[in-house]
């Protein structure tokens, strides 16, 4: 079966309080236990706190996003000392050196004026003017202006399955693409890398990948700064889109065509019963695609063999 993973561990930055850092403006951490110890075996941890790291100490006066004559600055509560252009320095700073780290997905903490990424408070300056949830953490805004492809998200959504199922398959697949293009890329390489993607794509978007699939076929018309830069953006504006359950029953029923002439009517019809059962929402994805795996297997389906759709990513891994 296709190694869509592979077998180094997925690079993650991480707001350093979630790993447990007493690096909080009181002296203590938000340590998220359950999602450190859900992607801990596959996962290694670059962690960052921006209000530290520029130098504003534990303990420390809390900050918080004002909005002065409509520009966005970074106070302190008590006191006003403005903080905006040191932490927008080191911002910069920071991103850059998180581009040599491999980095292949981002979790930030919810509601900080550091690191939040969306829906962060933001004052009005004035009694006159109320708070609105509307901003984003300066180190945050940056590091997504820097990485504008990188799979991030806060940790109060990664509670979800789904959501955290869904982050660590961009993860993955955001590892694939880098590794694809690396100084020699060719053609050829981005053509298979497009074949081996065809069922994860279309379980997220059958619209998408056809744009893909013609942005491909023009390569060689093109620069290749500019179709590495399309391709992946698009690749990865295509894997942000959720896959839904109905498309998963498409992408699956598809795969029955590749065994028209191989399987036996019993088999068959267990395969047709387990997706219609996952369609009904009666059994997880994880049911077909197990009978789909093993039917690879038997029967030498090599196509199928090289779809990353069928293991992209651990927590889709087969169980032994």
């Amino acid at each position: 079966m296709n190694p869509s993973t592979g077998s180094s561990a997925l690079r993650l930055g991480i707001s350093a309080c979630l790993l447990g850092d007493e690096v909080r403006y009181d002296g203590g951490h938000k340590r998220d236990a359950n999602l450190i110890d859900r992607l801990g075996p596959f996962v290694e941890w670059i962690k960052v706190c921006p209000e530290v790291e520029c130098g504003m100490g534990t303990p420390r006066e809390p900050i918080r996003l004002v909005n002065q004559a409509g520009r966005i600055r970074l106070l302190a509560v008590k006191t006003g000392l403005d903080h905006t252009d040191r932490m927008t320095s080191y911002a910069q700073t920071r991103v850059d050196q998180l581009a040599l780290e491999d980095l292949c997905g981002y979790v930030l903490k919810k509601n900080s004026p550091s690191c939040g990424m969306i829906g962060v408070t933001v004052y009005g300056g004035s009694r006159r003017r109320p708070p609105v949830r509307s901003g984003a953490g300066l180190f945050a805004a940056a590091l997504m202006a820097r990485f504008p492809d990188l799979p991030v998200e806060e940790e109060d959504r990664l509670e979800d399955p789904l959501v955290l199922e869904h982050f660590i398959e961009r993860g993955f697949a955001y590892r694939r693409l880098r590794r694809l293009f690396r100084p020699r890329w060719t053609i050829g390489d981005l053509v298979r890398f497009h074949t081996a993607h065809k069922l994860v794509l279309m379980a997220h978007s059958l619209a998408a990948y056809g744009r893909l699939g013609r942005l491909v076929a023009r390569a060689k018309e093109m620069p290749r700064d500019t179709i590495r830069s399309s391709y992946s953006t698009a690749f990865m504006a295509a894997l942000g889109l959720i896959a839904t359950r109905a498309r998963h029953t498409n992408v699956l029923q598809h795969m029955i065509g590749y065994f028209k002439r191989t399987l036996d009517d019993d088999s068959r019809a267990a395969l047709l019963a387990a997706i219609e059962d996952y369609r009904q929402a009666l059994v997880p994805l994880d049911v077909p695609l197990a009978l789909i795996r093993d039917l690879v297997r038997q029967h030498d389906v090599h196509y199928l063999a090289g779809q990353v759709y069928l293991e992209p990513h651990p927590l889709r891994q087969p169980r032994s």
